[in-house]
């Protein structure tokens, strides 16, 4: 079955692990995702509906704007494709004005142009808020244009929100199953890069997902989560029926240095504690 890549290049994207994930993820009405990121797992599967939440309000408000002004989004962003605009001048000028940018619709059309023509797809921000990612020197960036008329039809059943993974989590009820995809844990403590937006995704949080993860499974609602696989992480999902998968993914900031990791989907199933699936 061909799987649907998303529009947005993301650190930490699920497209290569959609397989491992869905074979774990189970059956239900609603898929609450609290880190949707740029949203693999909700276009390969088939909820009745979702729940889609991050703490970036500059990603909600583009899937927001994608699905509810789906061509006049993307005639304006297929517009920003072009030669001219594929050089560092232009592109520092264009990252200024998304900083300034206050307006709904071009400030999301700016965002995927950023995405595409900044360095590895990365989204980041300084502590004033503002997209700092360095221009990407790519030949010719991809305009996703099959992507994006893919995500806008399937975001019509879906409710994005810009809230905190705990809001999210609140808001699962019967017939829920919730995936969470946070911030990968460190894999040793100079490795440390969670910082996607301009919060970081403490130790404590991640314990504290966790924690959510089994007040729900308690409820009858199942949880998945992934991370790498750590002692920590292992410890934080000692309840969760936990199953180890390699990924090849760059782990230094030389991009070109990569290697295989281990990646953990912890599994909480309301039929009690299970033993681990290797």
């Amino acid at each position: 079955m061909k799987k649907n890549r998303a529009f947005l290049k993301w650190a930490g994207g699920k497209y290569s692990l959609l397989d491992d994930i869905k074979k774990h993820l189970p059956e239900g009405e609603c898929l609450i995702e609290p880190f949707v990121g740029a949203g693999s797992v909700f276009l390969n599967t088939d909820f009745s509906h979702y729940i889609l939440a991050d703490i970036n309000s500059d990603l909600i408000s583009l899937y927001n704007t994608v699905k509810t002004q789906t061509e006049e989004y993307v005639d304006a962003a297929r517009a920003m494709f072009t030669p001219e605009n594929n050089v560092a001048e232009a592109y520092y000028l264009l990252r200024d004005e998304f900083n300034r940018c206050q307006d709904p619709l071009r400030r999301a059309v700016l965002f995927l142009y950023l995405n595409r023509h900044g360095y590895n797809g990365l989204c980041r921000y300084n502590l004033r808020g503002e997209f700092n990612v360095p221009f990407g020197r790519y030949k010719k960036p991809y305009f996703p244009q099959d992507e994006l008329y893919h995500f806008a039809q399937k975001a019509q059943n879906a409710t994005f929100l810009c809230e905190t993974y705990e809001d999210s989590m609140r808001r699962a009820k019967s017939g829920s199953v919730v995936y969470c995809d946070p911030p990968y844990a460190p894999l040793s403590t100079t490795a440390n890069f969670t910082a996607y937006h301009t919060n970081s995704f403490t130790l404590e949080q991640q314990a504290h997902l966790a924690q959510l993860a089994e007040d729900l499974v308690n409820n009858q609602i199942p949880v998945l989560i992934s991370n790498h696989d750590t002692v920590q992480t292992r410890e934080w999902y000692k309840l969760a029926a936990k199953t180890r998968i390699k990924v090849r993914r760059s782990i230094s900031s030389n991009g070109g240095t990569r290697k295989k990791v281990s990646e953990l989907l912890a599994l909480y199933r309301p039929e009690s504690a299970l033993p681990d699936i290797q």
